[in-house]
């Protein structure tokens, strides 16, 4: 029993333990991902490019905040000013092209890699132009961690925001960054408590001492088993759901070569989001840092939740859009 206060003669209140403050963090997360992937298949598209945006925003200014007085203040602003500017211009003109030019005008060709490209590298020559114009405040040094601030997570969330534009399986790109890693994550877990002792060897010992190989490998049955789930939400809401009835891998469902196709993914957006997770492990530790945030109690910043998220991505997208181009 609670020793009882003297002063208000009643127990103090207990702290929620770590794991349920996890818990509802993740929930929380997980419910608003799912909402967006709702809005998504039901209303439109390009409501999904908002959660990407708050990602952006997040994420870019953990990446500052963890630099701290490396940078200059003129440096911060045009950080965070491109990194937003870039989503948006390709969220927008691919909107515009998409929605408006491409139904009335024929032959339309969408120019919006170009656009998003050009803001992007414009964002990158100001960054270098600051050493002319900013000569005594900034260094070459303050440069490049203004420069790594742009790139990570800018143009790996490019990456998400183009999955989410994809002209066909687009829904399962989706479901397959979101859904993968956390059964990764969690498989990794599993196996590195069960086995950890008996099977010590390190993934990346220097980086990130607590992973182990044999987690390594519970996250790729993760992403495995993941990649099942996705095949089953996919072909029984997500596509009906989304009016898909041409965009197919084939014309029979449940497939077992289309499962087969999906396993695969699963375990190679597993093997991507866990380096992308031993990226930001090593960013951290270089900086000195456990958590790159802490707006999700329990889990760090938005970083720390979307790491492996990132990197799983590039893959994902690389796969489906090679898929597109051959069955063109």
């Amino acid at each position: 029993m609670a020793e009882i206060d003297e002063r208000k003669g009643e127990a103090p209140k207990r702290k929620p333990s770590n794991f349920w403050i996890r818990l509802m963090t993740g929930t929380v997360y997980m419910l608003l991902l799912v909402g967006f992937f709702l809005l998504k298949i039901f209303v439109n598209t390009f409501l999904f490019d908002f959660i990407v945006l708050a990602f952006a925003v997040l994420g870019t200014f953990e990446m500052l905040r963890a630099f701290k007085d490396k940078l200059h203040i003129s440096q911060i602003a045009l950080v965070m000013t491109f990194s937003v500017l870039t989503l948006i211009t390709f969220s927008v003109s691919d909107f515009v092209y998409i929605e408006l030019l491409d139904s009335r005008v024929q032959g339309t060709s969408n120019y919006t890699p170009l656009i998003t490209f050009v803001t992007f590298i414009t964002g990158l020559s100001v960054l270098l132009g600051l050493l002319v114009f900013a000569h005594e405040q900034v260094s070459l040094e303050s440069t490049g961690y203004a420069l790594l601030s742009y790139i990570y997570p800018t143009v790996f969330l490019l990456v998400l925001a183009g999955c989410n534009h994809l002209e066909k399986y687009s829904e399962v790109a989706v479901l397959f960054i979101f859904a993968i890693c956390p059964f990764s994550d969690s498989l990794a877990l599993v196996f590195g408590k069960a086995f950890g002792k008996k099977l010590p060897a390190k993934m990346a010992p220097h980086v990130s001492p607590n992973k182990t190989l044999i987690g390594g490998f519970g996250g790729l049955l993760g992403g495995a088993l993941g990649a099942v789930l996705v095949y089953f939400v996919y072909y029984g809401f997500a596509k009906p759901a989304a009016g898909l009835d041409g965009a197919t891998f084939s014309n029979i469902i449940f497939d077992w070569t289309d499962m087969i196709f999906f396993v695969g993914i699963g375990v190679i957006a597993a093997a991507f989001s866990q380096f992308g997770d031993l990226v930001e492990s090593a960013i951290k530790r270089k900086l000195g840092l456990k958590d790159m945030g802490k707006l999700l109690p329990g889990h760090g910043g938005i970083l720390d939740r979307i790491d492996s998220s990132l990197y799983a991505g590039l893959i994902i997208c690389l796969i489906f859009t090679v898929r597109i181009m051959i069955t063109v």
